[in-house]
């Protein structure tokens, strides 16, 4: 099952935090982003794609060295719809941090630093997305079905991050 159909799934629960309103909420913040640079809502949801994976990388080694809760409680931390410089600096080390502006600057054609400078937004943006699966009552709960599905390591690199946020876009608009 796609991380798509997970967060759909999150929606249609009432157990789980996600909503259509935060759906709502995370595609207007990438339109937002969009015209705040100046650049098509795609070129966007392509940088999302590279911090997701960035982000899964983290999560994952998160998740290997001190287990599922810690991977959920940085989750349930910095997931929003605001910057948050932390939750960029929580995940990603200074070095990691260039790496990915450089790459989303390379297959994007936005400048390195203006990828820099959303990072603070795509952080808690792709964690929100994350955050839908979580237990409503008790988001420390285990049994997060968004997060355990992005973190699959079933090794075929698909993130599906700019893919949900299309899916969901389309979804809205029905």
């Amino acid at each position: 099952m796609g991380l798509f159909d997970q967060i759909l799934g999150a929606v249609a629960n009432p157990n789980q935090q996600g909503s259509l309103g935060q759906l709502g909420t995370i595609v207007n913040s990438v339109q937002q982003m969009s015209d705040r640079t100046g650049t098509n809502p795609s070129t966007i949801q392509s940088v999302l794609s590279i911090v997701g994976s960035q982000v899964r990388s983290a999560l994952q080694q998160k998740q290997a060295t001190d287990g599922n809760e810690a991977a959920q409680s940085l989750v349930n931390q910095y997931a929003g719809t605001s910057p948050n410089p932390q939750a960029v600096n929580s995940l990603f080390s200074p070095q990691i941090q260039q790496q990915v502006a450089q790459v989303a600057a390379q297959r994007t054609g936005l400048d390195a630093g203006m990828v820099q400078q959303l990072l603070p937004l795509a952080v808690p943006l792709v964690l929100n997305f994350l955050q839908s699966g979580a237990n409503a009552q008790n988001p420390q709960a285990g049994g997060n079905s968004v997060l355990n599905s992005f973190l699959d390591a079933d090794g075929d690199g698909d993130v599906d991050i700019a893919d949900a946020i299309q899916m969901a876009s389309r979804h809205l608009r029905r």
